[in-house]
């Protein structure tokens, strides 16, 4: 069966608008089955080891049939690069219409991250505001920076993995006395085993990705494991990626946060159009439009032996 799956196999390649995460190309593959396309776009730098659990997302996709869904349509939050120039904010802030919600990109320089969420609260007063450091900060720059960033900016609605490991976010909960939730990424999702972490008094939110965690029902048993308040986000997909991110947010019963899946709107170019309409992006049926944006043979067959022998993990 998989090998009939892997024959249908795509690969594009989408230009981002601006920068991010040091990409400027991203190149995604895809694959469909009876139930439709499967994406497994893992990160160029990742091993087979960590691509297993975004190729099980992809065969479940393809393969499998859709959750129960509890809503037409996901609320999203837009999402900030970690720029400077004012004119680039206001660009990227532009292209989140209706948006309510926005996770600004910080933890390199604390007078540029401050500066850049000053732009972005002024040009919506009236969002929310949550930021994400990546781990970048040990625990006494992340109480010092984010006791800044609330006396400048105000409150924010939580901070996205601000220190690498578990025992860092919970001695940080212990010292910064101030009411910041804290949102787990990395520490879930690259965890051996994201079923044996401990996030007691470490974590109040739980970031779930539908592709690093290994689909939407690995991603629903991992929530239901560790019984925490839930976010869905994106990992820069195309629209196929995000379109399968929406459908794990709106297969939980309720979903208090906006959700990080508005990235389309970071590309230049895609699969297909998920239009965000008063903040919100409508799940849809769509078949991918190709439109010249497949990568040359070489590596098309790159990404081919990586899904293969990724695949040899599975077995």
């Amino acid at each position: 069966m998989l090998q009939e799956l892997f024959s249908t196999l795509r690969v594009v390649a989408l230009p981002t608008k601006t920068n991010f995460r040091g990409i400027n190309i991203r190149e995604i593959a895809i694959l469909k089955g009876e139930y439709g396309w499967g994406e497994f776009s893992p990160f160029l730098e990742y091993g087979y080891e960590e691509c297993a659990p975004w190729l099980s997302s992809a065969i479940e996709a393809a393969t499998q049939p859709r959750p129960q869904i509890y809503r037409n349509s996901v609320s999203v939050n837009g999402t900030i690069p970690a720029l400077d120039k004012p004119s680039d904010i206001e660009r990227i802030v532009s292209s989140f219409p209706g948006v309510q919600t926005f996770k600004v990109k910080v933890g390199e320089n604390l007078a540029q991250d401050i500066a850049r969420l000053a732009k972005v609260k002024a040009l919506r007063p009236h969002a929310r505001l949550r930021i994400d450091v990546n781990g970048n900060w040990d625990v006494a720059t992340a109480v010092l920076n984010l006791r800044a960033i609330y006396e400048n900016i105000g409150p924010l609605e939580y901070v996205e993995q601000p220190c690498a490991t578990i025992e860092e976010l919970r001695e940080l909960k212990e010292k910064l006395q101030l009411d910041i939730p804290i949102a787990g990424d990395e520490v879930l999702r690259k965890a051996s085993d994201p079923f044996e972490v401990d996030l007691r008094g470490a974590v109040d939110i739980l970031m779930l990705k539908v592709q690093p965690l290994g689909g939407i029902a690995r991603a629903h048993k991992l929530a239901q494991h560790h019984k925490l308040p839930v976010v869905v986000s994106s990992a820069l997909e195309s629209a196929v990626g995000i379109n399968y991110g929406l459908l794990l947010a709106a297969s939980f019963p309720e979903m208090n946060f906006d959700c990080g899946l508005g990235t389309g709107s970071l590309l230049n170019a895609n699969v297909a159009d998920l239009a965000i309409t008063n903040g919100e992006i409508a799940i849809s049926d769509f078949e991918p439009d190709f439109n010249a944006l497949e990568v040359a043979p070489e590596r098309f067959e790159w990404w081919k032996n990586r899904v293969m022998k990724t695949a040899e993990l599975l077995a």
